[in-house]
């Protein structure tokens, strides 16, 4: 339960499990979503009784909140090409699937416990109002969020920015996506004020929030196979690696997948596991794209991925924590690394590819006369990617592409590329005209400290 609210180790690091529970695919065949879900948090929080895990599964997943029974219903696109839809959820993303626990998870670990919580975490896109959805009128929890100031969809921002409610507090950072991450990683290195302040964080780092996203990938392969022993291809559209991570997890966990990383020009991701090398950018280097999620410099869980491997082997498994730990001291003086030796052990799981700005133009338009629906530019990102794989041949089996968000919330894009803007969805019609509440901040993490203490008390 403590993996729960800490979000990052004692340490600074990341939490990862001893070892991987592994899936009855036969039994979870015969199941419901809540179900499955059910299993799999019960498998990593074994102190958590399995009638309270199915109490808040079956109150967190139902047709109310997401729309339909299914919660992430897969839709057949093509012979062997499917989208796995994760957008039904209150704010309209994939992240909505995991946050919706998360928080039912963290008020049942406070009441158990008696405590209070401070969730600080910052977003470029999506995460920001699906952890405020989620907690937003919970007792014993404030959340404080950063973003990037006009670095975010218009869409993405107001529907944020626009919640009004006493313990949620939004922070406009003047700077990029990595800015805020850095100043939450430098507020959370702080041992002495994180325990003082009750401090916790929702971010992709969150393990129970991996674990909930297997969930997902573990319900779509059963829904596009009819036995427990065929192959499915995942492409997941990458910014912080935390949803590619929680399809290895699965992976891991007995699930028979491979995983296609899918970036945009921001492609840190896609150099690596082309040439072995990890190259974090300047802030000034991240580019724009129309993809904000995806524009990052660096992905915070592509150590766990890495830990993994060195933990696999007999000969690095002692060594595992220090060899990360050389390895990112040597990020931190040179900006970069290289394990080139790893790569032949990771093409088992992993393809990657990288689509450019008119790439998901090009995509957008393609996939809406093919099959009118109007997709994301994420989803874009994944779509090419994987469908490029797929027409080269070396895709066999099913190939699902994993939706990010639901196409309104990138207007501007969707209007380029279609010359029409997707329909705005019921109870979002007036979101333009509602006020907006944050404060403009500069990424500093002493700033960021004054201001947990003035708001969440």
């Amino acid at each position: 339960m403590e993996t729960v609210l800490e979000g990052l180790a004692p340490d600074g690091g990341l939490f990862m499990p001893e070892s991987y529970p592994q899936l009855n695919l036969g039994r979870l065949r015969l199941l419901g979503y809540p179900q499955i879900a059910t299993c799999i948090i019960h498998a990593f929080a074994d102190d958590i009784s399995i009638s309270d895990a199915r109490a808040l599964a079956t109150r967190t997943y139902t047709a109310q909140v997401f729309g339909t029974k299914q919660i992430t219903p897969v839709q057949k696109l093509d012979e062997g090409i499917y989208l796995l839809h994760l957008s039904n959820g209150p704010t309209l993303a994939f992240k909505d699937v995991a946050l919706q626990l998360l928080g039912s998870l963290m008020q049942y670990v406070l009441e158990k416990q008696g405590r209070t919580l401070n969730i600080l975490g910052a977003t470029s896109g999506d995460t920001g109002s699906a952890a405020e959805y989620a907690v937003r009128g919970k007792s014993g929890m404030n959340i404080v969020m950063l973003s990037p100031y006009g670095r975010m969809s218009a869409f993405q921002r107001r529907q944020m920015l626009t919640l009004n409610e006493p313990n949620i507090h939004n922070l406009s950072v003047n700077g990029t996506f990595d800015d805020c991450q850095a100043v939450v990683k430098a507020v959370f290195a702080d041992a002495e004020f994180k325990e003082q302040h009750k401090l916790g964080a929702v971010n992709s780092i969150n393990w129970a929030r991996i674990a909930a996203q297997v969930v997902y990938y573990v319900y779509a392969y059963l829904q596009v196979t009819t036995d427990n022993t065929q192959h499915v291809t995942f492409a997941v559209p990458s910014g912080n690696f935390g949803d590619a991570f929680a399809a290895y997890v699965a992976k891991r966990m007995g699930l028979p997948i491979s995983i296609i990383v899918a970036t945009n020009e921001n492609d840190v991701l896609h150099e690596f596991f082309q040439t072995g090398t990890y190259r974090v950018r300047k802030g000034s280097d991240v580019k724009i794209t129309s993809s904000p999620s995806m524009d990052i410099a660096s992905a915070s869980n592509f150590e766990r991925l890495l830990y993994d491997c060195f933990a696999q082997d007999p000969v690095s498994r002692d060594r595992a924590p220090a060899t990360i730990q050389d390895l990112w001291d040597e990020l931190g003086r040179t900006g970069k690394f290289g394990v080139p030796y790893l790569l032949d052990e990771l093409a088992v799981t992993f393809r990657s590819g990288m689509a450019t700005d008119l790439d998901v133009l090009r995509t957008i338009g393609t996939i809406h006369r093919k099959y009118g629906i109007i997709i994301d530019p994420h989803t874009a990102v994944a779509m090419k990617v994987g469908l490029d794989f797929r027409e080269c041949g070396d895709i066999k089996g099913p190939l699902v592409i994993a939706e990010t968000a639901l196409a309104a919330k990138f207007g501007d894009t969707i209007r380029e590329a279609l010359g029409f803007e997707a329909p705005v969805p019921i109870g979002y019609e007036s979101l333009g005209e509602l006020p907006e509440y944050s404060t403009r901040i500069d990424p500093d993490p002493e700033a960021v400290k004054r201001l947990i203490v003035e708001l969440c008390v």
